[in-house]
């Protein structure tokens, strides 16, 4: 029978990434683990086809041979000794198992997972310890993470014996040669679960939800990471858990725009105000606070607030509050506004439109 295109074996596509090829393979192997379907002679053939199919595509040297050359790139006469070294390579790898040396069967680490935070200016601004609810794969609480139903436990594999490892012994053309891999029987881990756990169904790990204390310091802003180490998914066999990654995200405030550690602030005032001068309050994130505003100040003008920003992370002192003047222009005056308006434009001679409407009429009809 024709062997399956590993790609199509591991269910993914021909542009899958590293972290895709590993995903599908740990979930497919799960699924047909010997253990995990006791008495299912199908399902030990499919496991050995998917551990083939992943051992090409998750080395990058071999995954480019195989899109090269097909199956023929990892097998027996890959490419012969026809033209150039490609050939001699493959066989090597057919040997050596790609020179690496006898497998290491070990606990694999734990997925690593990620969570999004929303937060308010000023939870940013000053920090805040918060709780959260985090779906991960942990230990199983039934069996402990042996994966044995409970009064039962793994025996030792009988194909390897316990060490995890098989060894073949091939003839070749350069003599007797010896090659380790991680046993098929029991996927590297030495043992065998006769009396899977009800719950887990050998796993030794279980779908969760755990609460987590988040403390954010203050000074944080829109996109930082925080890492929190062994918070992540449990790994397989009794392997140590992965990271909790948590990302900061901070809404828009009703009144401020960041910049830095600098809080930027448009005060709207009136245009008597700014050529009179007056003296208004602006909140801040820590209250409201009085700024003088002198006469004559003109549009755009800035008045900087000194300590009345963000603290800065993990370090002494806090940024500035910036105030930018905007100058409203009313947009419909009273007669009595326009009359004296009219008066101060006059005084000091500057030439505006002052007459309009009806009152222009009534001006030119009684000859005033």
């Amino acid at each position: 029978m024709a062997k399956r295109d590993y790609y199509e074996v591991l269910g993914v596509g021909r542009d899958a990434s590293l972290d895709e090829i590993k995903k599908s393979f740990r979930q497919l192997a799960r699924k047909y683990h010997p253990d995990a379907n006791p008495g299912d002679p199908t399902a030990e053939e499919k496991f050995k086809e998917i551990n083939e199919a992943y051992e090409v595509l998750s080395d990058q040297e071999k995954r480019a041979r195989y899109d090269q050359f097909g199956h023929a790139a990892n097998g027996a006469g890959a490419g012969g000794f026809g033209t150039g070294f490609g050939g001699f390579g493959d066989l090597f790898d057919m040997f050596f198992g790609g020179m690496g040396g006898p497998s290491q069967a070990g606990p694999e680490r734990g997925d690593d997972l990620r969570i999004d935070l929303e937060l308010t200016l000023e939870e940013a601004a000053f920090g805040l310890e918060r709780e959260v609810e985090v779906p991960r794969i942990g230990t199983c609480p039934t069996c402990g993470g042996s994966g044995a139903k409970p009064g039962t436990r793994p025996v030792t594999c009988p194909v390897c014996k316990g060490t995890g490892q098989v060894q073949t012994v091939q003839e070749t053309l350069f003599g007797r040669l010896a090659t380790v891999r991680p046993c098929h029987r029991c996927h590297g881990t030495g043992r065998i679960i006769e009396t899977p756990c009800p719950d887990c169904r050998g796993a030794g790990r279980t779908r969760q939800t755990r609460k987590v204390k988040v403390k954010i310091p203050g000074g944080v802003d829109e996109g930082l990471r925080m890492r929190l180490s062994g918070e992540g998914n449990v790994g397989p066999q009794g392997g140590p858990p992965g990271d909790l990654y948590v990302f900061l995200h901070v809404r828009p405030h009703q009144h401020f725009r960041r910049e830095g550690n600098d809080l930027l602030y448009q005060l709207k005032i009136a245009f008597t105000q700014a050529a009179l001068g007056t003296e208004l309050e602006v909140p801040t994130l820590d209250g409201k606070t009085s700024l003088k505003i002198p006469a004559g100040t003109q549009n755009g003008a800035r008045f900087t607030l000194k300590g009345k920003g963000v603290p800065v992370l993990r370090g002494v002192g806090r940024g500035d509050l910036v105030v930018t003047v905007e100058i409203e222009v009313p947009a419909r005056l009273s007669e009595k506004e326009r009359e004296l308006l009219l008066e101060l434009a006059r005084l000091r001679g500057e030439e505006v439109n002052q007459e309009r409407g009806l009152f222009k009429k009534m001006k030119d009809a009684f000859g005033r």
